[in-house]
């Protein structure tokens, strides 16, 4: 199984630089794993709605262009399902067993995941009803892909 995760942003904090280099290794072991990123669009206090809407859009465009459109894209929103690891292990070891499937992760910028990518996407997920900085996402989402190979 081939897992991509795209996102936007860069990963600035060390700590975090350190966690996905480690969580990176392991599941390097099982599956390979590759990484897009791009960047983040410039996000002035108090937006309107519409100006939040494009930046989304341009930021979902870059994404949509580096995301290949043959895989299976795993959008992470808030608004997706809820599940738990082991009903997210079957989900995942169901796509394992399709036959050259690729799995892509997109984790949108500060403020979220275009309709574009939203429409694009397979699967809808929600790690919860709270907001992550998306940075820190990379890294959570990264642990729990391994617990899924291991369970």
């Amino acid at each position: 199984m081939n897992i991509t995760i795209a996102s936007v942003g860069k990963i600035k904090e060390d700590f975090l630089k350190k966690g996905i280099e480690e969580y990176s290794k392991k599941i390097s072991k099982y599956c390979n794993i590759q990484f897009i990123e791009v960047s983040d669009e410039k996000a002035p206090e108090n937006l309107s709605k519409q100006e939040e809407e494009i930046i989304k859009n341009k930021e979902g465009e870059k994404l949509l262009n580096r995301i290949n459109e043959n895989t299976y894209l795993i959008s992470l929103t808030i608004d997706g399902d809820e599940i738990t690891s082991n009903q997210f292990s079957q989900k995942l070891e169901k796509l394992k067993e399709a036959e050259n499937i690729d799995v892509t992760f997109v984790i949108g910028g500060s403020l979220g995941l275009s309709n574009d990518i939203l429409k694009r996407s397979n699967y809808k997920l929600s790690f919860s009803k709270m907001t992550f900085p998306h940075q820190l996402m990379r890294l959570i989402l990264l642990e729990q892909i391994y617990r899924l190979i291991r369970i």
